[in-house]
Order: C-alpha cells, then structure tokens, then sequence
C-alpha cells in the first residue's frame, strides 16, 4: 500500500506544495489517522513528538478550510507557548498551497493589546494556549461560533499542567456539532475519559509500535547531591557532546545549575516558567541556532521544544514517572541519529523499575576528569531591533553583512525573523566586526538597534 500523500483526496494545490516542502510520504500517524480526519471523523491518536502528528491534523484542517469565509475555523489548543509557536509554523509552511490563509497565535506571557488588534482582522485558525483562549472568549474578543475543528495538541500534558478546567470552559464557546481530534503520547484512563466526554464515536489510532525507535544509549550514573554538578562537567568532558538538554525537576534548581555551570566555563541558559516571553525566545533561538551548548530546562518549559539534532539528554533530576523519562530522552537520537541520555540517581532503589539489559550504569569514576575542560558556542547571536513588522528578510540581513567588503557569508548562520526582532548566529570570532558593521550600516536603507545577546 502506497503512503504516498498523492493517494488521499487532497487539491492537487495541496499535493505539489507538500512535495514542495519535503513531505514525500506519510509517517505512520499521518497514514493512519489523515483518512479518518479526511473523512470528518473524530479520531484520539497515541503517537510520540516527532512523529508528524501537527502535519496530521494540520493537512486535515486546512484541507476542509473555507479561504473567502474570514472566521475562525479551527482552534488548536496546546499546553505551552513554545509549542503553540512550533505548531502555528509548520501550519503555515502547510497553508502555503493557498493564499491568505490567516494563522493567529494566541499565548499568555504576550502582550494582550496586539493580539486584539490581529483579532479584529480576523483569522482562519488559532493556536494557542488555554488560558489565553479562554481570556479572549471570555472578553468577547474571540469567536468560535464558525469553529469546524478542534485539536487537543498534546492532550496529557494538558492534563499533568492542570488545564482540564480551563478546556471545558473554552468548549463551553464551541459548537456542539463540528470535529474534534485528540493528539496525546500516552494513554492513560484520564485520556480516555477526555475523549468520551468531548468526541463523538472517536475512532482509536496507535502508532508509537510503528514508528522508528530512537537510537539512544541509556546511561545511569549514582551521585550524591553535591556532586551532582561535577559530574555533569565530567559527563561532558568524556562524551563531548555538541548540544545538550539537562532536566531538572524545579525552576529553582534550573536557574542555580546554569549559574554554577557558567562559573565553571560551560556556558549554559535555563528556561523556566518564570521567564518573561521575550527571554524564553531569547533563549531558545541562542540554544537552536548553536549560541549556546547547554540548555537547563524544566519538564514544563521544555515541552514543545523541537530541536532536530541534540547530542545528550541528561536527567539532572530523575523525573516522577517513567512516562516522563521517556518523553525526556526522546529528543535524542532522532531521524536516524546517535543519541545519548544520562541520568543520576541517589541510590539504588531510586531505579530498579529503570534497570534492563540495554541500560549501562556505570560508575562515575571512569569519567574523564579534565581540569581546564570548558564549552565555549561555536556562534554568537546578534540581535537587530526590528522584524517582520517591519518588512525584514533573512536576504537583507545577509546583504548588509556581506555588502562593501563585509563579512563572507559563509561566516553568517540561522537568521530567526520574529515580528519585532531578528536574531543572527555569527561564527564567534567574528562578533564584533558583524555588530559595527550593523550598527553602522543600513538594512533597506533604514537603522536598525543592534546589539549582542
């Protein structure tokens, strides 16, 4: 049977730009639940981050999108802003077969007056957080009377995060009659009875058996408290790993390892729930475009963080279920990489549910101890006070470091061009020369503020 995308009832539009864009054939939850939403049925899907589920539900809802009736078609509900913002982009890069297919993303932790006004010239489908959501609804700023299609983007984590007041209420505001898809990586009882409460005959799909397994060694190291931190330097003096995320199990313990990590010369950024939406995208965009080798995250603030090439995963603090651990390490390893997760336990009885016979756990004095070992990124990231709202392209941004004898464009990497701002990883050494180039040269013949993260 072919898993060619060509074989689904889909706008040839459709087709070429999904060939366009690299989507060749379907993953195995596309295969298996693209006929079913296709088919306007209510489906609860199992299937791990990675998998293609957002492409999943983000053909089937686009397919049926009505583009000359300006309302709110569809609503996607996630647990974190980061992936609101994950989901919201590779809609768009799917929406691309049609023109003026409006997108909005709609988070707490943003101002609220700009997404008032973006409400007011209206929108095809939103992304976004419960909370926030419900805010909107609440105010009349939002309307889902035209809603065709729901989406519970990672409906667990919902759940763990406490939000299933905030879901019933935003339903509250949903027409009884339209389609709703579930998306989850576990299923637990408490998923089951989401879905009976708020589908309609919901057709069951399960794909985690089907998908390619991470390669990932499983490593198990014990450590006492106070060693913890040594023993993470010595982790990445041994196995060199390029990027790595280390989990803790608290916003506290997240903040005070990233301090003694940079006092030891790894440099390293936290991100947690009480940073403001403006540092979590500073953080993010310097840890994804290599400006920063180590990010010390909590479960929360992590969750929708799609990194496509991560060396290590470290479990700083064991995490509370197995369920987690296995939603941790599975950043690792993907598309056919090598991946590495390491994990510290106080004592034995911590991980007798963990031991098998894949899993190594070593003892920690056959880490390397290098004394002058240090993690210095391979680039630095520049900041340009300005963006999309401004009608910036990543080719005028290279254009104004490389124009008059600048900088080779080989020494120029990732550009991010947000709304407000764009950010630019350039090869370390050459920093400075990128910043007064900038500082003292035009974008489109306009100045910009430019400043180094």
């Amino acid at each position: 049977m072919s898993n060619k995308f060509s074989t689904l009832s889909l706008c040839d539009a459709m087709i070429q730009n999904l060939d366009k864009i690299g989507y060749l054939e379907m993953t195995p939850v596309q295969a298996q639940t693209l006929p079913l939403i296709l088919d306007n049925k209510d489906v609860i899907a199992q299937a791990k981050t990675g998998s293609g589920k957002t492409a999943a539900f983000g053909i089937g809802l686009l397919h049926k999108l009505q583009v000359k009736k300006f309302r709110v078609q569809a609503l996607v509900l996630c647990p974190t802003r980061e992936l609101a913002d994950q989901v919201s982009k590779e809609l768009r890069v799917i929406a691309k077969f049609a023109h003026n297919i409006k997108i909005l993303t709609l988070c707490g932790g943003a101002a609220f007056g700009p997404q008032l006004g973006s409400l007011r010239h209206g929108a095809h489908i939103v992304v976004g957080t419960p909370g926030r959501i419900l805010k909107h609804l609440n105010k009349e700023t939002l309307s889902l009377v035209d809603l065709e299609t729901l989406v519970l983007d990672e409906a667990d984590r919902m759940l763990d995060m406490g939000f299933i007041e905030e879901i019933d209420k935003v339903l509250e505001y949903a027409p009884k009659t339209r389609q709703t898809l579930l998306f989850s990586a576990t299923y637990t009882n408490e998923i089951t009875f989401i879905s009976d409460r708020i589908q309609n005959n919901a057709l069951s799909v399960k794909t985690v058996s089907t998908e390619v397994q991470n390669k990932i060694q499983e490593r198990f190291y014990e450590t006492h408290e106070s060693e913890k931190t040594n023993t993470l330097i010595k982790i990445f003096s041994t196995f060199k790993p390029e990027n790595i995320i280390v989990f803790t199990n608290t916003k506290l313990a997240a903040k005070e390892l990233a301090e003694n990590l940079t006092k030891n010369k790894i440099d390293a950024l936290a991100i947690h729930g009480d940073l403001e939406q403006y540092e979590r995208n500073d953080v993010l965009v310097q840890f994804a475009n290599k400006s920063c080798p180590v990010l010390i995250a909590t479960d929360v603030a992590a969750r929708g963080l799609d990194i496509k090439e991560l060396s290590m995963v470290v479990n700083f603090d064991l995490p509370h279920t197995q369920e987690t651990y296995t939603h941790r390490i599975g950043r690792t390893g993907r598309v056919g990489a090598d991946g590495m997760a390491i994990s510290f336990y106080k004592e034995i009885e911590d991980v007798l549910d963990y031991r098998d016979e894949k899993r190594i756990f070593d003892d920690q004095n056959n880490l390397k101890t290098n004394n002058g070992f240090e993690m210095k990124p391979q680039f630095v990231t520049l900041v340009i006070e300005g963006g999309k709202k401004d009608k910036l392209r990543a080719g005028d941004v290279l254009g104004a470091l490389t124009a008059d004898g600048g900088l080779k464009g080989s020494l120029i990497a990732k550009i991010d061009i947000y709304d407000r701002q764009t950010y630019v990883a350039i090869i370390r050494e050459f920093i400075n020369e990128a910043h007064k180039k900038l500082s003292q040269g035009r974008i489109k013949n306009k100045k910009f503020s430019v400043w180094i993260l």
